[in-house]
């Protein structure tokens, strides 16, 4: 397992930046540099059981750790779904769990989003190139809006 860290400065507040990476159809525009058509079904409430998913059915498993709005957010990954089947709770992967962090400051005129993710190893070249580009798509989104 390795952990990655990623950041982005927003120029816009935490709890927007907070609400767009959430929010149904904001997630699925920045979310898609991972996996056009990607969505979640469940809820970021602390101790709500997450599936995030491709069109295709598959994704990940997992479970909100902790939900501190709009300071950090600790989703807890525990597993992959495939053809839209949850993995059995005694057929997790060897690197589960695996967390996924954001934490929210504020700074400046903005906002401060540091995401860190522990990852098996196999994922590094793919998410060392696609995170920043997602932190992009969600930086523009927040910016655009806090325009308004």
């Amino acid at each position: 397992m390795k952990t990655l860290v990623f950041q982005s400065m927003i120029r816009a507040p935490r709890a927007l930046v907070w609400d767009l990476m959430l929010a149904d159809a904001s997630y699925r525009q920045w979310t898609a540099p991972f996996c056009e058509g990607s969505y979640y079904e469940g809820s970021f409430q602390q101790g709500s059981r997450m599936r995030f998913l491709s069109p295709s059915g598959d994704g990940m498993l997992a479970v909100i750790a902790e939900n501190r709005r709009p300071d950090f957010l600790s989703i807890k990954h525990l597993g992959i779904i495939q053809n839209g089947v949850d993995p059995a709770d005694n057929d997790m992967p060897s690197w589960a769990p695996a967390y996924e962090n954001y934490t929210f400051t504020d700074e400046g005129n903005g906002t401060q989003l540091v995401v860190t993710v522990e990852i098996p190893d196999d994922f590094e070249d793919y998410l060392i190139k696609t995170w920043p580009i997602a932190l992009d798509c969600l930086r523009a989104l927040c910016e655009a809006k806090s325009k308004r």
